[in-house]
């Protein structure tokens, strides 16, 4: 009795900093589409604080008290992956990705930087003296020297970008690994009740509060949002390039405007004039946060920034829309080259 008052005391004490914040609540529209959500990141807290009292568990919306393991993060992100092209020496997801070139993006939106290769990989991290120890979310390698590499799901089976021919898949692991290598050393990452949202955030994102934009255009405004908001400088760039290529003058066919392609509508509830740079990225930006606070995860925030929150909750996950899909995919590959 006495630990779930203390629970429930705790869970009321991060609610009132979601609260009580200076910067506004983002809209419940789309970035890019009309779609509206009749929901909150506020919202979703009291739900949970209500199912903790009523004794039934946490609602399906991530709170800043879930624990989420890196290494279910890693696996959840190299899932989006699934279906592309093995390509020899492959970098890119919409041309295709070798093994290595797969674990790299992966762990890289992690925060993890993994060197190039296969070889190189089976060198950072610690050992794992048998498949039978590993955990998921570990790097399983074969042949010896190493030459392949994927990532350990547990229950024998693996995911990897496998040889040409073949597509990022879920597998058996077919043979006994050279090598197994442990590099998520975090594996309970849950958010510190005592922490502020924008620690949180940065979490989440991977936001050290430093950047190495260099010249890419206007770095210094993300890097200011970013460390407004405690998002990674180097994520707000990824979703400018993708969304406008940069073009602050830019139009959509459906009339999303600017460096960040906000909707009229949205732009006006966020306070901002989506023409104006500055502007814009500290919409979007808050937007974003808020996003994140709400699903817990960079890639559900993506797709409410594309598809509108109200269609990730339809689904409990990224929208099966060909288009969201796409652009998640395309932000996350456009973070891990600027990071």
């Amino acid at each position: 009795m006495s630990e779930g008052l203390s629970a429930v005391l705790s869970r009321i004490g991060q609610i009132e900093t979601l609260i009580n914040p200076a910067p506004v609540s983002a809209t419940s529209s789309s970035t890019t589409t009309s779609a509206s959500t009749s929901s909150t990141s506020t919202t979703s807290d009291f739900d949970d604080l209500l199912s903790l009292v009523n004794g039934t568990g946490s609602s399906s919306s991530s709170s800043s008290t879930t624990s989420t393991s890196l290494a279910d993060k890693a696996i959840s992100i190299a899932k989006q992956y699934l279906g592309v092209d093995y390509k020899w020496g492959g970098n890119d997801p919409e041309t295709g990705l070798d093994c290595s070139g797969f674990t790299k993006l992966v762990f890289g939106q992690l925060g993890i930087e993994l060197p190039r290769t296969s070889a190189a990989q089976a060198t950072v991290g610690t050992k794992v003296s048998s498949l039978a120890a590993a955990q998921p979310g570990d790097l399983v390698f074969f042949n010896s020297p190493v030459s392949h590499v994927g990532i350990y799901l547990g229950d024998g089976k693996m995911i990897d970008a496998p040889k040409t021919g073949d597509v990022v898949r879920i597998r058996d692991v077919y043979e006994t690994p050279s090598q197994i290598r442990r590099v998520l050393t975090d594996t309970s990452s849950t958010s510190s009740s005592s922490g502020s949202v924008a620690d949180t955030l940065a979490k989440l994102t991977g936001s050290t509060g430093s950047s190495s934009l260099g010249s890419t255009p206007y770095a210094s405004l993300f890097e200011a949002a970013g460390k407004k908001y405690g998002l990674d400088p180097a994520l707000l760039s990824a979703v400018a390039k993708t969304e406008s290529n940069y073009n602050a003058s830019a139009k959509s066919p459906a009339g999303a405007q600017g460096l960040m392609q906000l909707m009229p509508g949205t732009a006006k509830d966020l306070g901002v004039d989506a023409s104006v740079p500055a502007q814009a990225v500290d919409g979007a930006a808050r937007y974003l946060s808020d996003q994140l606070r709400t699903f817990g995860r960079v890639d559900l925030a993506l797709a409410a920034y594309n598809a509108g929150p109200g269609a990730v909750r339809k689904y409990d996950g990224v929208p099966p829309y060909t288009e969201t899909e796409n652009y998640v995919r395309r932000v996350q590959n456009a973070w891990g080259q600027l990071r």
